[in-house]
C-alpha cells in the first residue's frame, strides 16, 4: 500500500508540474480484454472465475519543457496465463521527463533500446505478458551535430516487484554522414555505435531443481558491450553488429561460466518493385537477465531477434520458434520480393507481387564457423497476392516447415510439415467487403493434420463480423490415441462482432481457444486453452 501511495503521489506532483507549463496536452489510451469464462473438458479449458479481465489505462502530458505519464493496470482477475505472475493491481509505470536544450532527464520508469538489443532492450508486449521496464533515471544528451549519447540506470520490472539487481549503462551514436560533407553529397549515410551494459547483483545460495543447496562463486558484476555499423547508400543497405558479455552463471545456461557472443550481418536492397534481404547470426550463451535464479520469460535485459518469419496466418503460426539465447544458434533468413508490372503477361491487368522467403537455425560447436548437429527450425514459404479484378483479390501462399519440438518445447519429435493457404477478398458494393480464408497443414509427427476457415464481413467503416474454425482433423488410429492420450479430433471455433466509431474499438464474441504457444519476435510464452464469451475495448485519445 505504501508503494501505491508513493507511486500515485509522484504521479500527481509530476501533473502538476505539468500544468505550471503552457500549451499542455492530454493524451492516453484504454485497453480491456474480459472473458467469462467456461470449462471445457474436451479441449482442457477451466473455469477459474467468473469474470476475468486484464485492463491498462495510459495517461501522458506533454509540454514544452516537462513531460510525465503513468499506467493503471488493473489484473486483479487476470486472463487464463496470467495469474501466476501479474495477478494483482496498480501504477507500476510512472515517469517525469524534463526537456531542456539538447538534454532530457527523465525520472521514474522507462524503456530503452541500444542498438538491436543484443545487451539492452526492455519494452513492453502484453499479449506475451511482458513488461521489463527499468525504474531510476536516463539522461539523453546530444551534444554535437549527428552525435546522441544516453546514459542509464536502474532496477528492472518482474511483475509487481523490481528486482534487487541494478542495471546500468550507456550508449553513443553518431551520424558520419552528418560530418562529412562527401558522404551527404553522395547521398550516403554512415552510423556508428558503441554500448555498455552493466548488472550488479549480490552472491546468493542457489538450490538446483534436485532441492540441493550449491555455494556458486557468482560474479557480482556482469559486463556486456557492443559496436555496430550502419551503412545505406541508395536502395543499399547494410549493418553489422558484434556484442559480448562476461562470465554469466544463471538458470538459463545451467551455471556455465563462459562468455557470451553474438554477431550479425545483415543486408538488404530495395529499388524498382524488387527487394532483397539477407541476414546471417551467430549467438552463443547470450541469455541475459537481472535476475539469475529466474526462468520463462521475465528479467531479461536483452532480446535476441528469431531471424523467423512472423506469421499472421493460424496454420503458419501454429509451431513458432523460440530463439535460443543459452544454448546459442546459427540463424538464416533471406527473402525476396518481386512485383511484377500491369499489363504484362504474369502481371495481368493489375499486377502480381510474389514473395520468397527461407528461415533456418541450427545448433552451434566450439569453433565459430563450425555447424552443430542439429536443426532447430526450418521454414520456406512463397506467398503470391494478384488483383484479378477491380472487386476480386487473391492471396496464396504455400509453406514447408520443421520445427524441433525436443529443443524448444522439451518434448516430442521433429515434427515436419506442409502447408497452404489460400485468401480471398471480394468488394461487394462501395463499403462492404467479404473475405475468406482456407488452410491446411498437413504433417505425420505431434497431433497430425489440421484445417482452418474463416468468413469475415466488412461493412465500412464501423461494422465487421467473422466465424472460423480450427479443427485438428489429424490421424486419430489407436496409436495416435495411445501417443497423444485422448482424441485430439477437436474444433476451435469462434464467432466476432467487431463495432468501430472514431476513437473506440469495441469486439465481442464466444469460441474455444486452443492451448499453445504465443510468439513474437523469437519470444514465446505458453497459453492454455480457454472457452468462453470475449469482450475487448480500445480507446485513444
Amino acid at each position: 500500500m505504501k508503494r501505491q501511495i508513493l507511486y500515485i503521489t509522484l504521479f500527481c506532483c509530476s501533473m502538476s508540474l505539468q500544468a505550471q507549463q503552457k500549451d499542455v496536452t492530454l493524451s492516453g489510451s484504454i485497453q480491456s480484454d474480459v472473458l467469462i469464462p467456461q470449462r471445457d473438458s474436451v479441449i482442457g479449458a477451466e473455469k477459474k472465475g467468473d469474470i476475468l479481465t486484464n485492463t491498462y489505462v495510459d495517461l501522458q502530458l506533454q509540454s514544452q519543457h516537462v513531460d510525465a505519464g503513468a499506467r493503471l493496470e488493473y489484473l486483479d482477475h487476470p486472463l487464463p496465463g496470467y495469474e501466476n505472475d501479474f495477478k494483482g493491481w496498480g501504477v507500476p509505470n510512472f515517469w517525469v521527463k524534463g526537456k531542456l536544450g539538447n538534454a532530457e532527464l527523465t525520472l521514474g520508469t522507462f524503456y530503452e533500446q541500444f542498438g538491436s538489443g543484443f545487451i539492452l532492450r526492455t519494452y513492453e508486449e502484453r499479449s506475451l505478458g511482458i513488461d521489463n521496464s527499468l525504474l531510476g533515471g536516463r539522461l539523453t544528451v546530444k551534444p554535437l551535430k549527428g552525435m546522441t549519447i544516453k546514459l542509464l540506470s536502474g532496477k528492472q520490472r518482474c511483475y509487481w516487484e523490481w528486482n534487487n539487481s541494478l542495471v546500468s549503462g550507456a550508449d553513443a551514436e553518431i551520424a558520419l554522414d552528418e560530418w562529412i560533407g562527401s558522404l551527404e553529397k553522395s547521398n550516403t549515410r554512415l552510423t556508428l555505435g558503441g554500448s555498455w551494459v552493466n548488472k550488479y547483483e549480490k552472491d546468493e545460495e542457489i538450490i538446483v531443481p534436485s532441492n540441493i543447496a550449491y555455494r556458486y562463486n557468482l560474479p557480482k558484476f556482469v559486463n556486456a558491450w557492443d559496436v555496430r555499423a550502419n551503412l545505406n547508400k541508395g536502395p543499399w543497405s547494410i549493418l553489422m553488429e558484434y556484442a559480448q558479455k562476461t562470465q554469466d552463471p544463471s538458470f538459463d545456461n545451467e551455471f556455465n561460466y563462459d562468455n557470451g557472443h553474438i554477431a550479425m550481418l545483415s543486408g538488404s536492397y530495395s529499388e524498382k518493385g524488387l527487394s532483397i534481404l539477407l541476414q546471417a547470426k551467430r549467438s552463443e550463451n547470450m541469455a541475459f537477465r537481472s535476475k539469475r535464479n529466474m526462468m520463462g520469460t521475465s528479467s531479461f535485459i536483452n532480446h535476441l531477434p528469431a531471424f523467423t518469419l512472423d506469421h499472421t496466418y493460424a496454420l503458419a503460426a501454429l509451431y513458432p520458434y523460440a530463439t535460443q539465447l543459452a544454448a546459442g544458434e546459427w540463424a538464416y533468413q533471406t527473402e525476396m520480393g518481386y512485383n511484377f508490372k500491369r499489363k504484362t503477361a504474369l502481371g495481368g491487368r493489375y499486377g502480381m507481387n510474389v514473395k520468397l522467403n527461407y528461415s533456418y537455425v541450427r545448433s552451434i560447436q566450439s569453433a565459430w564457423l563450425k555447424w552443430g548437429d542439429q536443426t532447430y527450425y526450418q521454414d520456406l514459404n512463397v506467398q503470391l497476392s494478384r488483383k484479378f479484378t477491380k472487386a476480386f483479390k487473391l492471396n496464396l501462399m504455400y509453406m514447408n516447415q520443421r520445427y524441433n519440438q525436443p529443443i524448444i518445447e522439451k518434448h516430442g519429435e521433429m515434427i515436419r510439415s506442409n502447408i497452404v493457404v489460400a485468401d480471398g477478398m471480394v468488394q461487394l458494393r462501395d463499403k462492404t467487403r467479404l473475405r475468406c480464408e482456407l488452410q491446411y497443414l498437413q504433417t505425420k509427427q505431434d497431433q497430425g493434420d489440421w484445417a482452418f476457415a474463416l468468413i469475415e464481413l466488412s461493412l465500412v467503416p464501423h461494422w465487421m463480423f467473422s466465424v472460423s474454425d480450427l479443427w485438428n482433423c489429424g490421424d486419430t488410429s489407436e496409436e495416435a490415441l495411445a501417443n497423444y492420450g485422448q482424441n485430439t479430433h477437436h474444433h476451435y471455433y469462434q464467432g466476432l462482432v467487431t463495432y468501430n466509431i472514431g476513437s473506440h474499438r469495441i469486439q465481442a464474441g464466444y469460441g474455444r481457444t486452443r492451448a499453445g504457444y504465443n510468439c513474437s519476435g523469437g519470444v514465446c510464452r505458453y497459453v492454455p486453452a480457454t472457452k468462453g464469451f470475449s469482450i475487448s475495448y480500445n480507446y485513444n485519445f
